[in-house]
């Protein structure tokens, strides 16, 4: 049987099957993106709404998997961001250990999980993506994703390049788009949409090379205004997070 582990201790949101309970057709995900881009951005940032926009932008090519992960260390500069994730300023700064640069800042983008650029330069993060692009086992994991009843169905591929052959999977909820009223702080009196917000994320199991599926329950990835999921295949782990071998994104209704 497999199990679901979190960061944390999965939360369990009341309400939620309620929303998806009548969904009864297959759904899958876009096939084969080249691209995961996780920006790490706050409402308290001044210089982060630029980056935002970007992130719609990407979120639109579905080649591209563009996921905002909101963080909570500017919290006490007078605004308390209500999108953060302490989660998020952990995997920030463990990418950033990985790397060797420390480089922790916000708007960061990090893509697939080995590159990061400042999150507003639109042409640095196409540039990124075409590099990392060319690494070995970047990209190269076939994963797909379908709603089905009540419980998502992941599966990843077998390796095609023998060098990858361990990855964990992760699935995110995801709310599309959530338009945020700041009122204090450097974006006092703005109003900023943030683009594939990341709700929750939750760690699916183990990727050994060869062909994999799992089941997980609707209920355990859902809550109010989470609109879509993204699934990722990712060598490391939490701590020590590696290249995206793999990823899918699909709309939950």
């Amino acid at each position: 049987m497999t199990t679901i582990t979190a960061y944390n201790s999965i939360s369990r949101w009341s309400g939620a099957l309620g929303i998806f309970a009548v969904v009864a057709i297959v759904r899958p995900a876009h096939a084969d993106p080249r691209a995961v881009v996780e920006l790490f951005t706050s409402q308290g940032c001044s210089s982060c709404p630029p980056a935002d926009r970007v992130i719609g932008e990407l979120a639109k090519d579905p080649s591209i998997i563009a996921l905002s992960m909101p963080i909570d260390y500017w919290d006490y500069l007078g605004w308390k961001d209500t999108l953060a994730d302490s989660r998020f300023s952990a995997r920030q700064k463990a990418y950033s250990h990985m790397r060797g640069d420390r480089d922790v800042y916000t708007p960061q983008a990090v893509i697939n999980g080995s590159v990061h650029v400042i999150g507003s330069d639109r042409a640095g993060i196409e540039g990124a993506i075409s590099d990392t692009e060319k690494a070995e086992g970047v990209m190269s994991v076939p994963v797909s994703m379908a709603v089905t009843g009540k419980q998502i169905n992941v599966s990843v591929a077998a390796s095609k390049d023998p060098a990858v052959t361990h990855g964990e999977v992760w699935i995110c909820s995801v709310s599309k788009a959530v338009p945020i009223s700041i009122g204090r702080g450097e974006n006092r009196g703005r109003e900023i949409t943030y683009h594939n917000v990341v709700r929750n994320i939750l760690k699916v199991g183990d990727w050994n090379g060869s062909p994999g599926s799992w089941s997980v329950p609707l209920e355990n990835i859902s809550r109010e205004g989470v609109d879509a999921a993204a699934v990722y295949v990712q060598d490391g782990n939490r701590d020590r997070p590696g290249p995206m071998l793999g990823a899918a994104y699909t709309s939950l209704h």
